[in-house]
């Protein structure tokens, strides 16, 4: 189990965002104790497409040093296929398991994408 957090730079106001998830809500809830982060800053549907918070900089900074695994923006949509595969298996729903695998093709492609660009500069 592990809690995750993108390389984003989201403006928002004076700050730069980025996402802190977690395999777990309790890894999340923990993490954002231990850094600082109000619970009430969660975020999770209906109002977002996944379970997570949005957090400055300098609390990622903090979520690294207390253990936090560092990601590139494309891993929260690869960790959220994930999570539907493996819910489809636990339910026999092949939806679940198509919706979780196009998820990841998408992650695949784009991350092909940023190779290709690193590579023509």
């Amino acid at each position: 189990m592990a809690v995750y957090v993108d390389d984003v730079a989201i403006p928002y106001g004076r700050m730069k965002m980025c996402h802190m998830w977690a395999d777990s809500r309790e890894e999340l809830l923990a993490m954002a104790d231990r850094i600082g982060v109000a619970r009430r800053w969660l975020q999770q549907p209906p109002k977002a497409s996944w379970v997570h918070f949005d957090i400055s900089q300098s609390k990622r900074a903090m979520a690294v040093q207390d253990g936090a695994v560092e990601c590139d923006r494309y891993e929260a949509l690869a960790h959220a296929g994930r999570q539907l595969i493996a819910l489809g298996e636990e339910e026999c729903s092949p939806g679940l398991i198509a919706s979780g695998q196009r998820k990841l093709d998408l992650v695949a492609k784009a991350r092909a994408l940023k190779v290709g660009e690193s590579a023509a500069e």
